[in-house]
Order: C-alpha cells, then structure tokens, then sequence
C-alpha cells in the first residue's frame, strides 16, 4: 500500500512510497482504512525532533476512516464501522483513569515502540503508535472509535485531535468564565479551537494573536474580537484590560519564549494554559518570588484536558447544532502524492489545517 514516510528525523520532506505494509493485526486489534487524515503541527515537531519519535516512521495522528477488519477478543467494533483514530486511548484501569483523568493514561504510549508498519528494507514506525499518512493502518481497538454516519471522515479526523485539544483546553482545563478576558497566542489549528472553546464559554473579549496575517484572519472569523500580531500584543493587553492583564492567556505554541510572553501577559491571579507540545530541553523561566506574589495558575493541558471519549461526544453535538465551525478549519484537501506541498504550507503558516485525502 501506498504511504508518506520520514526516513531520517530531521528531514524536510516525506516521501510517498507504495511497498509499506500494515504490521501487528492479531487479538485486540483492528485494522482501518484511512479515508481522511488531518496535517497537525506535532507531526512537524516530530519530524524536526522536538517531540521523541524513533524513525523511519509515517507521520499522522489525526486520522478518521473504515474498519477492515477486527481481531478476536474485540467487541463493540466491527467491519464497515466508521471511526476515528484516537491517539491516546485510555485503557479505563489505572490510577489515572480511575481518578477520573483518563488523559494521562499511559497505555496508549506502550505501543509507542513497537513498529506499526514495514518495509522491504525494515521496520517503520506510526507516529505516536498509530501513523495516518497511509492508507492502512492496524491499532488497538482502543484507538478506534465509533462516528455517527452524519460525521464526515475529514471532520472525524480533526476531532481526533486538534479540535478536542483546543476546546477542551478551554472549557475542560481553564474552565473559561463568562465575561471574561482571553488571549490565544498561536492561531494554527488547535490555537483556532481555543478560540472557538473561549466563544462557547462566553469570554467578552477574546484577542488572537499571530505572527501570520492569514491566520489573525481566519481568527475573527471563528469567534476572536480582536487579532494582533505578536509585537502589538503589549497595546492590546492596554486597552483590553487597562493594562492589568488578561484573565486567561493560552500558550498554543509549545515554545519557552511564548510561554513566558503568555505569563507576563496574564493578570495577577489569573490563569495560563499551557498547549502547545514543545521540546525537552526548552525551559520556562520563572523566578520563586513572582510565582510566590503574582499567584498566577500555571494549567498545563494535555490533549484538551478531560475524557476523549465524552469530549469527542460533546464537539460532535456542538457541530451539529452549529455551535462550531469545523468545516471552516479545512481550508483545502490534497491527494497523498502531494502531501509535501501541505507540509510546506504548514511550515510557512499558510495553513490552518490540511485535510489530506486518502
């Protein structure tokens, strides 16, 4: 089967090839048929090496598509069944899970390291254990999760990730208060799910900011009532809050430099959340004294903060009451052989995001 693979981290393009074969099918397991897979920036940073990812590999997490196949012992799924890819399932058991943050279960990152595909010459493995870029793919069946018909596959794959990370960052982590102020810093994607979570939860002002014209655009357009760009954010925060600082501020980056500009940007006793994924050597500096005085809440957010599975549920009734916009975060679509030229665009932040079709 055909599928976009990074041989080298590091590297600045994939390449489609068409002699890669889905791996590990067995007890437990189900293999799909991507139909759509969404371009997230954390594919980028694992091809860059921010995020840890041992290669070769298939990118994509974001993936949505047709049950081929189940092996034994899986109930509840079965052939022909629409699902999307959830790349962190929770296995309902651990400490975590049972506390009620099935976010942070591990079980889904077991996985991480066993190939998913393979090649001729060797083992390739799926991003984050899963690997969209393709057009087959065999994961737990914990990853599988059932759409409604009425859900399109391109709109099923960005709730696969994106979307759920950035409302429920929103309305799961920060628990965005009506009347309130916010400021998203970082309009890619899941930046624009943020503002669209801040809207829902009824946030007076909302102020985008980034460096890329295109995207301050697209920003107004899902809810902001003010864009910026990074240099105009200190004229924003004057004359949104008088100066003081606005009462939430999310970091949809992943970078130290950003997040300290979240920081200093949020009001004494506010709140930041942090989104972005960023690198294991790139620290935020913070001094003992200002944690101590500012009483800032420092809200890390792991894919949206709260249960996929109901946080799935809720973004599908909130699209169909047209609460949302996620037609709109498909700016354009793209045959698999052409899936550098995505790439590309993402790099220079022409994209929102792209949905690539299978």
């Amino acid at each position: 089967m055909r599928a976009a693979v990074l041989h080298e981290v590091g590297q600045d393009k994939l390449e489609v090839l068409d002699d890669v074969e889905a791996v590990g099918f067995g007890p437990g397991k189900v293999r799909i048929r991507i139909r759509a897979t969404g371009l997230c920036h954390s594919d980028l940073s694992a091809m860059n090496g921010v995020l840890p990812q041992p290669a070769p590999f298939v990118p994509g997490h974001e993936g949505a598509g047709e049950i081929l196949d189940v092996g034994d012992g899986v109930t509840g799924l079965g052939t022909g069944d629409r699902v999307l890819v959830c790349w962190l399932p929770a296995c309902g058991d651990c400490a975590a899970c049972r506390r009620g943050q099935s976010e942070l279960c591990l079980a889904g990152f077991m996985n991480a390291g066993t190939p998913n595909f393979k090649r001729p010459g060797g083992d390739v493995f799926g991003f984050a254990g899963t690997g969209t870029f393709t057009e087959e793919v065999v994961v737990d069946a914990g990853c599988a999760v059932p759409v409604p018909d009425d859900v399109p596959f391109d709109i099923a794959a960005l709730i696969g990730c994106g979307v759920t990370t950035g409302l429920g960052a929103a309305i799961n982590t920060a628990r965005v208060e009506a009347g309130s102020s916010v400021a998203v810093i970082g309009c890619g994607g899941v930046g624009i799910s943020v503002v669209q979570g801040a809207r829902l939860q009824g946030a007076a002002q909302i102020v985008a900011v980034d460096p890329v014209a295109s995207r301050r655009e697209a920003a107004l357009r899902f809810g902001a009532t003010e864009v910026v760009a990074p240099d105009a954010l200190a004229d924003a925060r004057q004359r949104v809050t008088a100066g003081e600082g606005f009462d939430y501020v999310f970091e949809v980056v992943g970078k130290s430099a950003t997040a300290r500009t979240a920081y200093e940007n949020t009001r004494r006793g506010g709140t930041l959340c942090i989104v972005g994924a960023g690198a294991m050597d790139d620290n935020l500096q913070l001094n003992m004294f200002e944690l101590f005085f500012d009483e800032k809440r420092i809200l890390p957010s792991l894919y949206g903060g709260g249960d996929v599975l109901r946080s799935y549920r809720r973004t599908i009734e909130l699209w169909r009451a047209g609460r949302i916009d996620l037609h709109s975060l498909i700016t354009h679509r793209v045959p698999l052989a052409e899936i550098n030229e995505a790439l590309g665009q993402m790099r220079s932040g022409e994209a929102l995001r792209t949905c690539i079709e299978m």
